[in-house]
């Protein structure tokens, strides 16, 4: 095995996963809103979105397939136009518990259906982050063993602990930082940081389709 290729993959997997993106905002504004255990269904879900992603980059190493880049960016725009829709869903949900105080103690019953397995895998294949490193950077890895199945095994077991570990992570600070207030500031501020991520994918692969 080659020791420092597969260390410079866990390295960049870490810093892909660790800085914040839709997935991240997502496993946060569920941790604050549903709780830790539906914030770690969510974290399975994409996990899930992340397996296929990996099957389709193999299929593409495979058959040396070219991929059409106006294809890539079409589907980098539907992950985008998803992304926002759960931003707003998000936004919306916690200016309505903000407003009313007096349901201050229902919110959480009114908000679990946010977050879970299908939620989380839905975000996770529509992530346009993850499509664009599974498909044009993470071919680059693939010589870290001789054999490719073996290589292949490698690389998705490494994604999938790193993953789950530095998503964990984050479910377990927010699970610290729980309070009707501070579940509200971060409700806000991941759907915020949901919509920016979705307008700046949507302006970019705008553009990059009216070239």
């Amino acid at each position: 095995m080659n020791t420092a290729l597969t260390a410079t993959y866990a390295l960049t997997v870490l810093l892909l996963i660790a800085t914040p993106g839709p997935v991240v905002a997502l496993i946060v504004n569920t941790a604050a809103a549903s709780g830790s255990r539906k914030a770690l269904f969510t974290a399975v879900g994409t996990n899930w979105a992340s397996l296929v992603l990996i099957g389709a980059a193999a299929w593409i190493i495979m058959t040396s397939a070219a991929i059409d880049k106006t294809w890539l960016n079409g589907m980098s725009l539907l992950g985008c136009l998803f992304i926002g829709y759960i931003a707003l869903g998000t936004l919306r949900e916690a200016l309505q518990s903000k407003a009313d105080s007096a349901d201050e103690q229902a919110a959480p019953n009114a908000q679990a259906g946010r977050g879970g397995l299908l939620q989380g895998f839905m975000v996770g294949i529509s992530n346009p982050k993850d499509i664009i490193f599974f498909i044009s950077f993470f071919p680059q890895f693939i010589q870290i063993t001789e054999s490719f199945g073996k290589s292949m095994l490698v690389l998705s077991l490494l994604w999938i602990a790193i993953d789950f570990a530095v998503l964990s992570l984050y479910i377990f600070a927010i699970g610290k930082l729980a309070s009707p207030r501070s579940n509200r500031l971060i409700s806000l501020a991941s759907g915020v940081a949901l919509l920016l991520i979705a307008a700046v994918g949507l302006a970019y692969n705008l553009k990059a389709l009216a070239a």
